[in-house]
């Protein structure tokens, strides 16, 4: 088992009186992919936001048990929820591109942590589109809105956002759901080069991009971690009645 970078013990979450996460205990390894998978409704999605404790944007929501990063209780700590956040980049389902140029798109997050210079901007923006193999396809359109661009490209800009603030962990939600197959493609063979660099947390319903990019597998059932394995032996070997009978398509 590589390094943990995250680890999660004991982590239940309410929605009012609804128990959605029951005692989750997790280890997610440095620099993998990790991928969170299980059926629709099994709180997949609410793990992933728990993370960067995007859940407590809910009133609702009630959390008990720790949530350590690199060794720090993300729940009970002091640290500002807006630098937590920094460290762990959000690829959501669709793309949400800021309403902005596509070049401004990219420079945002460089502007708010005080970064302002022109040629620094043109060099990262540049770097960052060329991490998401989009500098190519937008070189000469980098004025326009970001609206502009076709609903894949609009997937890659916002991952260039996302690393633009230099997370350590990227967390991604579903984020070929929206894409045709040629889009989906290119973000996983992204994400199998950026995991040199960065952590990534995946939550996926699809057996065949979890088998295609995975290193290491969290299966979700019913708000509980049912299994998690390294991607080899889940797949190949699986521990658990309720996982086999999911990797033969009994239940989606």
């Amino acid at each position: 088992m590589h390094n943990s970078v995250i680890d999660i013990e004991h982590l239940n979450l309410f929605y009012g009186k609804q128990h959605i996460l029951k005692d989750i205990n997790i280890s997610i390894p440095a620099k993998r992919i990790t991928v969170i998978l299980g059926p629709s409704g099994c709180g997949k999605t609410t793990l992933l936001r728990s993370l960067n404790r995007l859940t407590e944007l809910d009133a609702s929501v009630k959390m008990s048990g720790k949530i350590l990063l690199n060794g720090q209780d993300l729940l009970s700590s002091k640290e500002d929820v807006t630098t937590i956040r920094k460290k762990m980049g959000l690829l959501a389902q669709r793309p949400y591109p800021l309403p902005m140029s596509i070049y401004n798109n990219v420079a945002y997050g460089l502007r708010i942590s005080g970064r302002r210079k022109k040629k620094f901007l043109n060099n990262r923006v540049e770097y960052y589109l060329r991490q998401t193999n989009l500098w190519e396809e937008v070189k000469d359109r980098l004025r326009e809105p970001a609206a502009t661009l076709s609903i894949g490209q609009q997937q890659r800009l916002c991952l260039a956002r996302g690393l633009a603030v230099d997370p350590q962990i990227i967390l991604a939600d579903e984020p070929t759901s929206a894409l045709d197959p040629h889009s989906s493609r290119m973000i996983e063979e992204k994400f199998a080069e950026l995991k040199n660099n960065y952590t990534i947390v995946l939550v996926t319903h699809i057996l065949r991009q979890a088998r295609n990019i995975a290193d290491h597998v969290i299966f979700m059932y019913m708000g509980q971690v049912v299994e998690q394995a390294d991607a080899r032996d889940f797949f190949e070997n699986p521990q658990e009645q309720r996982t086999k009978a999911y990797l033969q398509g009994q239940f989606y």
